[in-house]
């Protein structure tokens, strides 16, 4: 067939794109090869509208293993000879087209993210975004994911262990569906995913390719419309059970020392994996497509090369060790074949039944090689004066808190998620330690090591949404505090950035605003960045999402006895705020939900502030002067006492501060404050330590009774009810088919 511009536009590049396709090839392109570069140039695969702003993220630190972004995952030095592996990527436009199979799919491509550098995973989370929940579509895309990600966690054997969820209209059309895997390797024991060695065999190993997936990268860079339902076959379907034998496959083939170098077959399939490991080794290869072992008869050749079918591993062996390789494979009854060879000339030849089909230099076709760099033109949004214009006088105090609090504690962001993590089996596979001891991040043995980690998402878009730069900084350091809220040292980021169209000025604003944010705070964290995803293009006729740049972090415990948990532990224990009360409302879940206000001015947030505070709080729990530790985020202080208070069902005498507004000191959400309690009998200690930092004496625990200035509240048994029950009650009061049993 003849390939025209229009042939490339079909395949969502542009005409100068093709231009420069012709340019450097030196001729046009045929279908084949068009195909490829449509697959890596593809926004998904090359970061051509980013990468000049991901390159300004704090790349390097001193317990990096591998360097940023040059590896399947980030790798990191836990000490005693092991690092943990860890990255989170992004399943948006797939889950909103297909929401069990979206998310299922990633779920098992994160979790070879990890394996396929040698480590086992151990933990798996998630960050989650749907639209209002009381509408049917949302209750059937959020049943779909969740069953999606349950589904394939708990059949592979991998714990999920901690995550969120929010609920804003943003996302009705756009859900988003980010999941991070973490794993432990032992020094020595890693894979690089680089091709060398001229003459070495090029393997296929793991499921066989069906036309499941094709095109999956560059559907993941197009808005969400009416139509996108029609690209169904661009979803793929995952088969969690093969996966974990490919697992152990891929574990103890590493060991027999026959693997020079491995990658996952993950977005862009077969093109994308020969292309980055042929471009990081500086080689080329020789693939025989008819080799590929198929589910289906007659593949053309840029099916072939572009599928994104589940489960599937490319791998370069030594040569005369193929009969090693495929012992291995066929223990584990997994398809297992020679489909190429190393070359040295740079280029990849593709052949099917002898003839060649494609032949592209592979560094044309990589991100830092001939992809296109994009400078992107942006503007402030227009709505930016509508939040400045914001006066938080116009909002009246509230006569009746209580009120405000039982409508707050059923707010979907804010009630009990257990209506999600039941279905997701945290304790399969590995001790984690956070299920019956609740902490601000989950705990996880990091087997088979003594040391124990604490791994965490965090990101409240609304912030964002308000202040780009302001709010990206908050979502680290709320990671940041959630890590050392129980017990852990921060050591370092994965991103998954969610934003709309990077075509337009005013989301390229949020994002870069959003970039410089991360940056500054990663720096002063010390957490680099070590690596993560882009999802652009979450975004539909109606507008973009909040701009959503989504925080996987991770921190250390030398052991797991120095966890320290959020709930309160005894009657009579002190109560105290670790920071400083705020006169503030703003972008809080109060001021947006409660009272209706859909544009007002970040929280109030100061990152040398915020730095000292978590200093603070890791020297009071490294001393042991505090038996609990809980950051105050969506819902403000109160939410905060009430979640310390419902795993031993105690109560609380508060007494509110003044100088400050009380809805602001109940409900403001102000960054840099951590609620901790303390033993009547370490007080003095306690009290001694904090001199000269910002705190305050709250209240007590209680038997099990709420009191705010000397007002009764009732019992936290019918606090923790609300709590429960909030999401089952919204659900059964608009009649929902679904109820809670899509759920």
């Amino acid at each position: 067939m003849e390939v025209t511009v229009k042939t490339a536009e079909q395949l969502r590049l542009t005409a100068e794109e093709f231009e420069l396709i012709k340019k450097k090839l030196g001729r046009t392109p045929n279908f084949n090869e068009l195909c490829a570069f449509s697959g890596m140039w593809s926004e998904h695969c090359s970061y051509k509208n980013s990468i000049k702003w991901l390159k300004t993220l704090p790349r390097e630190g001193e317990k990096m293993l591998v360097a940023a972004g040059e590896e399947n995952a980030g790798l990191m030095d836990m000490g005693d000879g092991y690092g943990v592996v860890f990255k989170i990527e992004s399943h948006n436009h797939p889950s909103a087209i297909e929401p069990f199979q979206g998310a299922a799919t990633g779920v098992g491509g994160i979790h070879r993210d990890i394996f396929t550098m040698g480590a086992r995973p151990i933990a798996a989370l998630n960050s989650l975004r749907f639209g209002n929940l009381s509408e049917a579509k949302t209750q059937h895309l959020l049943g779909g994911v969740v069953h999606g990600i349950g589904h394939y966690g708990n059949c592979f054997g991998v714990p999920t262990v901690g995550g969120e969820i929010y609920f804003e209209q943003c996302y009705h059309t756009n859900p988003l569906v980010n999941a991070m895997s973490v794993g432990v390797v032992k020094a020595g024991e890693t894979v690089s995913a680089t091709a060398k060695g001229t003459g070495n065999p090029v393997m296929f190993v793991g499921s066989a390719t069906g036309k499941d997936g094709i095109g999956g990268a560059s559907f993941a860079s197009a808005d969400i419309t009416a139509e996108s339902a029609e690209e169904l076959p661009a979803v793929q379907v995952g088969d969690p059970f093969q996966e974990k034998k490919l697992l152990e496959a891929c574990l103890e083939v590493i060991k027999t020392g026959a693997v020079v170098g491995m990658q996952d077959m993950g977005a862009a399939g077969i093109i994308c994996s020969t292309a980055e490991m042929s471009a990081k080794g500086g080689v080329g290869m020789r693939i025989d497509l008819d080799k590929v072992p198929t589910r289906q008869k007659n593949m053309k050749t840029w099916e072939l090369l572009l599928s994104e079918s589940q489960e599937r591993m490319l791998m370069v062996v030594e040569k005369g060790r193929e009969a090693d390789v495929e012992k291995v494979f066929e223990k584990w009854d997994l398809p297992c074949a020679v489909i190429g060879e190393v070359t040295e000339d740079g280029l990849l030849r593709f052949y099917m039944n002898g003839e060649l089909d494609a032949e592209i230099p592979a560094h044309e076709l990589v991100l830092g090689g001939g992809a296109p760099q994009y400078e992107r033109a942006y503007t402030e949004p227009a709505y930016f004066s509508k939040i400045k214009s914001f006066d938080p006088n116009s909002i009246n105090v509230p006569a009746n808190l209580k009120e405000v609090a039982e409508k707050l504690i059923t707010i979907p962001n804010i009630a009990s998620k257990r209506w999600v993590y039941v279905q997701y089996d945290s304790m399969v596979g590995t001790g984690n330690t956070s299920t019956n001891a609740p902490s601000d991040a989950a705990v996880v043995l990091a087997k088979p090591s003594n040391k124990a980690l604490a791994v965490t998402t965090d990101c409240n878009s609304r912030y964002v949404f308000a202040d780009p730069y302001k709010g990206a900084m908050i979502a680290v350091a709320e990671a940041a505090r959630n890590i050392v809220c129980s017990g852990g040292e921060p050591l370092g980021v994965t991103n998954c950035l969610n934003f709309g169209n990077p075509y337009d000025p005013q989301v390229y604003f949020q994002f870069v605003h959003a970039i410089k944010g991360m940056g500054d705070a990663c720096r002063r964290f010390n957490t680099p960045v070590t690596g993560g995803n882009v999802s652009f293009y979450n975004q539909n006729p109606d507008g973009a999402v909040y701009p959503t740049p989504t925080i996987g972090m991770v921190g250390l415990l030398n052991s797991v006895d120095e966890k320290m948990t959020m709930d309160f532990k005894e009657e009579g224990d002190l109560i105290y705020l670790v920071g400083e009360n705020r006169d503030d409302i703003n972008s809080s879940e109060y001021l947006h939900k409660v009272q209706g206000v859909e544009f007002s001015p970040a929280p109030h947030f100061d990152l040398e502030e915020e730095f000292k505070l978590q200093h603070t709080v890791a020297g009071l729990v490294k001393a042991g002067l505090i038996r609990s530790a809980h950051d105050i985020s969506e819902g403000g202080l109160f939410i905060a006492l009430a979640e310390s208070c419902f795993n031993r069902d105690l109560g609380f005498e508060l007494a509110t501060a003044a100088g400050v507004r009380k809805d602001a000191f109940l409900f403001g959400e102000a960054q840099s404050r951590v609620v901790v309690s303390v033993k009547p009998s370490m007080v003095q200690d306690f009290e001694k330590a904090m001199e000269g930092k910002a705190f305050s004496k709250l209240g007590k625990v209680t038997s099990g009774n709420l009191v705010v200035d000397g007002e009764a509240w009732g019992t936290i048994k019918s606090w923790k009810a609300a709590y429960d029950n909030a999401i089952a009650n919204l659900l059964a009061g608009h009649d929902s088919e679904h109820a809670l049993s899509a759920l």
